[in-house]
């Protein structure tokens, strides 16, 4: 690493992906505590012989070579990490008179424990994790397969809600334009096609998967499989505490989405917005967006409770997520990420989804028409879609309020 990198590293400090640690009287379990919440999380990097403010004390230079030899020999122990982890730290000459240790750590596709202590990374600080629940998510977000492809071997046609087929077969047929090929598929046909009947390679298990049961299962199946499943809707506007309506949706996605989509309709204003000569419905295309986000990249196994709030400034969904990165997407860092790849063509078939990733830049263009400002968007195992709410803004108001008086200063 060459200086100039390492003292821009200094000067912004600790995060969520650098953590610096004194070591003045050699490595202490702290900076191995640092070394497990990185592999378990996103990885980052560590600097020993600097102070939490970003200050080079450094290492004793004769002893640096001892410490790089101990470090080595304590993560690859089993006794001590479990998985063991085999990482080489760097030595850094900062000046003439300070030396600092620098190491990498990647991010790992296993969960790890220090001292049978499993860490996990919470901003800039390193994390006990102790609740069943948040360890099950640690798993989760570590998963190399989607969960939404989990064979149900017992699983049968009756189980799912056939009698919503026909509807689908022409909701796609009218997506695409007057044709597709589910209009002449019989229903089984139709969910292999759709990716909801499979067979697992690993295990030999054949049958409907998750994503079938999710999308298209009947109530009390959807309650055996994922029997923390529910999406809270909400209004908090005068009651604040408590809240001014409520709806608990615990239904097939299908079904799901429409009633997100009438409960935003009813509780949000349709302000009037012409696009192109065309009248458009911001409230409807943000509702539409923000509920058919969260429920394609939803985590079904999670326990976390997902939610639709409104309130008087803002409104808000969120969902358990299997997150790949920790921070706020923009339009510039944006990169789509399907989390449930199987759902999320069904829904873009059946017309409830465009393409991945234009549902965010659509809520980056409309918000600013609706409310005048943007939304933001949260990833992490909690992934939040946040949209400012302003019941007295009108984006043609303020055109018409502009309009004339340009017009009075050019005469």
């Amino acid at each position: 690493m060459d200086i100039k990198t390492l003292q821009s590293v200094l000067e912004i400090g600790e995060t969520i992906g650098v953590e610096f640690k004194r070591c003045g009287n050699g490595i202490e379990s702290d900076v191995y505590e640092s070394v497990c919440s990185f592999l378990n999380r996103f990885g980052g990097d560590i600097y020993m012989g600097v102070l939490n403010d970003g200050t080079v004390v450094g290492v004793p230079e004769n002893a640096a070579p001892d410490m790089v030899k101990n470090f080595i020999k304590v993560v690859s122990n089993p006794l001590q990490f479990s998985p063991t982890v085999y990482l080489v730290p760097e030595i850094i000459k900062y000046d003439e008179s300070h030396t600092i240790i620098h190491v990498h750590v990647p991010p790992s596709s296993e969960v790890h424990s220090f001292k049978k202590i499993i860490y996990d990374r919470v901003d800039d600080a390193d994390v006990k994790v102790t609740a069943t629940g948040a360890i099950v998510q640690m798993y989760i977000r570590k998963q190399g397969i989607f969960t939404e492809k989990k064979i149900f071997p017992y699983a049968r046609l009756e189980d799912l809600r056939l009698d919503l087929l026909p509807r689908i077969r022409i909701m796609a047929q009218n997506h695409a334009g007057g044709t597709h090929p589910w209009t002449t598929m019989d229903d089984m046909e139709l969910l292999k096609s759709a990716g909801l009947y499979g067979r697992d390679i690993v295990t030999g298990d054949e049958g409907f998967n998750l994503a079938a049961i999710m999308l298209l299962g009947k109530d009390d199946v959807i309650l055996n499989v994922a029997p923390a499943y529910v999406t809270d809707a909400l209004v908090r506007k005068v009651n604040v505490d408590r809240y001014d309506d409520r709806e608990v949706i615990k239904t097939n996605l299908i079904e799901s989405y429409n009633q997100l989509i009438e409960f935003g309709r009813k509780n949000l204003p349709d302000k009037f917005f012409l696009e192109n000569t065309v009248n458009k419905s911001l409230r409807n295309t943000i509702v539409r967006e923000m509920v058919s986000n969260t429920l394609m990249h939803r985590e079904f196994t999670s326990s976390y409770t997902a939610k639709f709030v409104i309130e008087k400034d803002k409104m808000y969904v969120e969902n358990a997520n299997r997150a790949t990165k920790e921070g706020f997407i923009t339009e510039d860092n944006l990169e789509p990420n399907p989390k449930n790849p199987i759902i999320a063509a069904f829904f873009r078939n059946i017309g409830y989804a465009d393409q991945l990733g234009s549902g965010v830049h659509k809520l980056f263009k409309y918000c600013k028409y609706y409310l005048g400002e943007e939304p933001e968007f949260v990833e992490g195992d909690v992934f939040r879609t946040i949209v400012p709410l302003d019941d007295e803004y009108s984006y043609d108001y303020n055109l018409w309020i502009q309009k004339p008086f340009k017009e009075t200063q050019n005469q």
